[in-house]
Parts: structure tokens; sequence; C-alpha cells
């Protein structure tokens, strides 16, 4: 879940954006790629629907004719992509890998 105060600073930097020339779909690509640095940042674009205004916003670069704003978009992509299944093995595997570490510790200890 994203924090009151970074929707709050999300919030405050549209509402003062004074670079108008900036297409959206750049921006949501733009936004994207950034989020793929913060765990929390990434969290809060997926919940917030950013995804799917991803794959628009790729889509929208491409009938633009801006390639390399719509390659941004699909390196991101497959960065999502491979949080998620990073996410799910974690699942699948109980979610806490410190465990298997602690054991083979233990058996290089001889315990």
């Amino acid at each position: 879940m994203v924090s009151t105060a970074a929707v709050k600073q999300a919030l405050s930097a549209l509402a003062s954006r004074t670079d108008t020339a900036t297409r959206p779909s750049v921006a949501v690509i733009d936004e994207a790629d950034a989020a793929r640095s913060d765990l929390r940042r990434a969290a809060g674009f997926v919940d917030s629907g950013g995804l799917d205004r991803l794959d628009e916003a790729i889509a929208a670069a491409e009938r633009a004719g801006d390639e390399a704003a719509a390659e941004r978009g699909r390196e991101a992509r497959a960065a999502f992509r491979r949080f998620r299944e990073a996410a799910a093995d974690s699942d699948n595997r109980g979610g806490d890998d410190r465990a298997g570490d602690d054991r083979a510790c233990d058996d290089e200890r001889g315990r």
C-alpha cells in the first residue's frame, strides 16, 4: 500500500508540472521506468493500475513512431513481469528463503 505522504507528493508534482510538451504516454513510461528502482514505488505503480496504463502507453508510443519510448516501456513491462514471477516463486516456496539458508549453514556446521 502506498503511503499518504507519497500520494500527496505525487499529486503535488502533477499539479505543479510545467513540462506540457511531454506526451502522456511518455510520462507513463517514465513513471514505470523510475518505479523499477524502488520496491514501494513499483508496488504503488502496479496497485494504481499502472500496468494497464503502461500497455496503453507503449501502444501509443508505437503509433506515434517513438520507438525509443516504446522500447523503454517494453523493458519496464518485462521488469514488472520478472518482479511478479519472483514474487510468485517466493510464495510457492513459503515466502521465506532465509529458513533454507539457515538449514544450509547448520548442515555446514555439523548440526
